[in-house]
């Protein structure tokens, strides 16, 4: 248990300081590109939930989806509002003069 405990003090304080250096022109992509491998993290999350353990292992593969899934859904929203600045916003009379 302390080892888990150590690792993932390293982790979560390696990945703020490795995405704290990121230049805010490179923040967005990176984050599309990591939403794909987000992904996986789904996919170990079903697995973990689906595992004939003890209610412990269901509860905590749940929660493991659950955050997945809003991390996935998060990217593809950043994605989303990223790839809306780059497109060509119509001109107000022309959607007035089609309906």
């Amino acid at each position: 248990m302390i080892n888990n405990l150590i690792v993932f003090v390293l982790a979560a304080f390696l990945g703020y300081e490795l995405i704290s250096k990121v230049p805010q022109t490179l923040h967005t992509p990176l984050m599309s590109g990591a939403n794909a491998i987000s992904g996986i993290t789904v996919v170990g999350a079903l697995t973990a939930a689906g595992m004939s353990g003890g209610a412990w292992t269901r509860w905590l593969g749940a929660t493991a989806l659950v955050v997945a899934t809003i991390n996935v859904v998060g990217g593809f929203l950043v994605t989303d509002r990223m790839f809306q600045m780059f497109t060509k916003k119509r001109d107000r009379r022309d959607e007035s003069r089609n309906g």
